[in-house]
């Protein structure tokens, strides 16, 4: 997930640097919610995986 994100991210870089607008607003919208979605998921995945067993 993480990895889709700093895709998204690279491209709307690029886009933006290139000077396409509309490519460059879409590319960063969706790394955005990517990056939240991974975080979110990240957090829940280190409260309920480190949890011992006895």
């Amino acid at each position: 997930m993480l990895h889709y994100a700093l895709v998204f991210l690279i491209i709307a870089l690029v886009a933006g640097f290139l000077g396409f607008t509309g490519v460059y607003a879409a590319a960063a919208g969706i790394a955005k919610i990517l990056f939240f979605v991974f975080l979110v998921l990240f957090v829940i995945s280190l409260v309920t995986g480190r949890r011992a067993v006895s």
